[in-house]
């Protein structure tokens, strides 16, 4: 019999600690991208904003696989979805900051800027859901298939 997982173990807070890293790897250039779209200043660093996208990637990949290896060594097998999830809630924590960016930083009021930013920054954040849900998926899976390919079944 598999003993009950503490708290830290379990999917939600796993999911939601696998999306905190990557963003606060990301967060402080999310300012500026954000300034310079519905605040209208200029933008001209794409080549950190660049590196911070690559970090973004490598830290979800990394993230994920820490997390599977966690889930498959206490011998559950359900990775899959865990996976996704657990890349993908960035654009989760995204959200939120959207909501606080909205909120304190700018200087929108009114039903249509309200729904504009929101319903262009859903959509945004759930593209980010889905693109680093997809990172995290795979990545998983290329570890798996690593560390099993070396099984010898008789």
């Amino acid at each position: 019999e598999i003993p009950p997982l503490p708290w830290h173990r379990q999917a939600p807070y796993q999911v939601l600690m696998a999306g905190f890293l990557p963003f606060s790897a990301i967060y402080i250039e999310l300012y500026y991208v954000f300034a310079s779209v519905w605040g209208h200043q200029l933008y001209s660093l794409y080549g950190i904003l660049t590196l911070v996208f690559a970090i973004l990637l490598v830290v979800t990949c990394f993230i994920t696989i820490a997390l599977t290896y966690f889930q498959l060594a206490i011998e559950d097998h359900h990775w899959w979805w865990r996976s996704v999830m657990s890349g993908g809630s960035t654009g989760f924590f995204i959200f939120v900051y959207c909501i606080y960016y909205f909120k304190f930083k700018a200087r929108m009021r009114g039903f249509m800027q309200t729904s504009f930013f929101f319903g262009y920054m859903g959509m945004a954040c759930f593209a980010f859901w889905l693109m680093l849900g997809t990172v995290g998926f795979f990545s998983s899976y290329a570890f798996v298939r690593y560390i099993y390919k070396s099984i010898k079944c008789e």
